[in-house]
């Protein structure tokens, strides 16, 4: 007697879904930093600090397996996946509200410009220049001043942008896509870096002057 072997499809892909239990468990851990909880709250600071010394080297990057590769990236996106972490870290912040028309870091780093000028876009156009080889570096930089001014950065849209545009892509397939990209970044700049930015319209209220009598 033969038997037969039922075969199941496999699994629809669920990539973009991990990604985002991903940065959602992210957010998560800085909203855990203010919980009632304290072993909780402990936790949390512990975790984050290990993802931060993973810029520090190999043996420092171990200590931030364990959060990543519990929601199981594909293996060509463990690396960038592992960089968002520590960025995240970098700059933890509450996850935004609403999920449409999130602002890119080219918005973030834009709006920070109209405090710190030159020196901010010089940075900024470092890092929509440079190979993908340095832009993990650059990306560093600029999380950090944005973590100066509590500029806040959208890290669901970050880690979907940095997988275009730092998977290993030998043949160039990607190339459009990142040209896309960094032109995105670049337009969001110069838009959120102008004094009459709508983020900014409670910020600076009209001032009227007052009237003088004839």
């Amino acid at each position: 007697m033969t038997t037969t072997r039922k075969t199941t499809a496999p699994p629809p892909n669920n990539t973009r879904q991990r990604r985002g239990d991903f940065v959602t468990h992210l957010y998560r851990l800085n909203r855990s930093i203010s919980s009632d909880n304290r072993h909780a709250a402990a936790e949390a600071r512990r975790t984050l600090a290990r993802l931060r010394r993973c810029f520090a080297g190999p043996r420092q990057e171990a200590d931030a397996y364990s959060t990543v590769f519990d929601f199981d990236p594909p293996e060509a996106e463990q690396h960038i996946w592992l960089l968002v972490a520590g960025l995240f870290a970098l700059h933890p912040q509450a996850q935004p509200q609403d999920a449409h028309g999130r602002a890119s870091i080219g918005t973030a780093m834009g709006l920070l410009a109209q405090d710190r000028g030159d020196s901010v876009q010089r940075r900024f156009t470092q890092l929509v220049s440079v190979e993908a080889a340095s832009l993990p570096h650059y990306l560093r930089q600029c999380v950090q001043l944005l973590a100066t001014s509590a500029i806040p950065l959208d890290y669901h849209r970050l880690l979907d942008e940095l997988v275009d545009l730092l998977i290993d892509d030998p043949y160039q397939r990607n190339a459009d896509r990142r040209q896309r990209i960094r032109l995105t970044w670049a337009r969001d700049y110069h838009r959120a870096s102008r004094p009459h930015h709508p983020a900014n319209a409670e910020a600076a209220p009209e001032q009227t002057t007052p009237e003088t009598s004839a």
